[in-house]
């Protein structure tokens, strides 16, 4: 029998204008080159420490167990909902997109009982809806999207953590789209546990899960602590509540490997981490407002282009997240044909969409080392060129030129400071 041969990875050189995962910042793929260390060399602890003391300033808080979660963005999902909520205990979800639907999906698995806030995909609940289900309701665990990159709006959250302590409820946010491009600010907000990702706004490749958790949070997390048979030490005390239902997600170990105490629970992924400490760097030398506010002139940008090509934008103005825009497909437009001349004819690829949303808009992503004026409207102006090959009427030029002035111009949502 002969083996297979493959060559070496040779991936074409593709602008990735999608909901994510978008191109990678140089410096983050320079610093996962750099050589392994052993877990507890004091080396990689100290990296260990800066990473999260880095992550505290990206999500804005003063929160002492911020962290990584190895694993994609979907793992820190997991991870917090496991550890939060227990089979029989009830769960408020907003569920108007895909990611919220993701929510339900891993609570169902949990065992956990579900309420939900439905909502038609696009829209956003409001504080007096929040409210009036957490009474309905009142469950132990409240929990949302901020972006949704599935239908690009963003959840307001102004006032979300009050009302849950009001009503002694946990909060947990998924920040997964928005963390590094629109503000994440966990500490006014009072949002309990905000998990997300690297490979949208923060610039960086999927696998690994910035996550940050409250205090009170952290004291239910470590009552259901149960540390495995393994590493447990002589006068080791477990928590009294029910023994969190994963090994790997159990954030009560996670969080002991993360202390002074630097209880063995698994291998770090050490690349992962170089990669994300990178991240966090590159944002905070930019500056928080001087990243918002570039995220703001790419959204304003994308939108003003397609706009001034005719096209429609999918969604509410007022709640759009600034790194993901929806758009409606022309009536008589092959919306696949036109990502497919995209990709094989300009290197740039947009994102379809899910749900009840497939096959009826586009969604252009500018985010992260892609959320940059010369990439935006190289993609709008690569967009022209295929809509006019497929009969669509383009006023040709327009959409470059008010993508520029919008950019030059500045732009904001009020979704920024939700």
């Amino acid at each position: 029998m002969t083996g297979t041969f493959f060559g070496p990875i040779d991936p074409p050189q593709r602008l990735l204008m999608g909901p994510g995962p978008i191109n990678v910042y140089p410096r983050v793929l320079r610093a996962m080159s750099m050589d392994m260390l052993g877990q507890f060399d004091p080396e990689m602890t100290a990296y260990m420490n800066e990473t999260m003391a880095l992550y505290r300033q990206v999500f804005m808080t003063q929160n002492r167990w911020t962290f990584l979660i190895d694993g994609t963005a979907r793992a820190g999902i997991e991870a917090a909902l496991v550890s939060l909520a227990e089979p029989g205990s009830r769960i408020l979800i907003i569920q108007a997109g895909r990611f919220g639907l993701l929510l339900s999906e891993i609570a169902g698995r949990i065992g956990a009982d579900i309420r939900t806030i439905d909502l038609e995909w696009g829209e956003v609940a409001s504080p007096e809806v929040i409210e009036a289900a957490i009474k309905e309701h009142r469950p132990r665990v409240f929990a949302c999207i901020h972006g949704d990159t599935s239908t690009t709006m963003a959840q307001p959250l102004e006032g979300v953590g009050d009302l849950c302590r009001k009503y002694n409820v946990l909060s947990y946010v998924d920040a997964t789209a928005t963390l590094g491009g629109n503000p994440v600010d966990v500490d006014r907000w009072g949002i309990d546990v905000v998990t997300a990702g690297l490979q949208k706004c923060m610039g960086g490749p999927p696998g690994s899960a910035p996550i940050t958790i409250s205090d009170r949070a952290a004291d239910y997390i470590f009552s259901r602590r149960h540390v495995e048979q393994g590493i447990r030490a002589a006068g080791t005390q477990d928590g009294l509540g029910a023994r969190i239902g994963s090994n790997y997600f159990d954030l009560a170990m996670v969080m002991d490997y993360w202390s002074e105490k630097r209880l063995n629970h698994h291998t770090e992924a050490t690349t992962m981490l170089y990669g994300a400490r990178e991240c966090a760097r590159i944002m905070l030398e930019e500056g928080l407002e001087a990243r918002f506010d570039r995220h703001r002139r790419a959204g304003a940008a994308v939108t003003a282009g397609l706009r001034a090509m005719g096209l429609r934008v999918f969604g509410h103005d007022e709640y759009r997240m600034a790194n993901v825009t929806g758009v409606w497909i022309p009536e008589g437009v092959d919306g696949e044909a036109v990502r497919l001349r995209m990709r094989e004819d300009f290197e740039i690829e947009i994102g379809t969409a899910f749900g009840p949303l497939i096959g009826k808009i586009w969604r252009i992503g500018a985010m992260g080392y892609n959320a940059m004026k010369h990439k935006v409207l190289i993609t709008l102006g690569a967009l022209e060129v295929v809509l006019s090959g497929q009969g669509y009427p383009v006023p040709r030029g327009a959409a470059v030129d008010a993508a520029l002035a919008a950019w030059n111009a500045g732009g904001a949502t009020k979704a920024d400071t939700k």
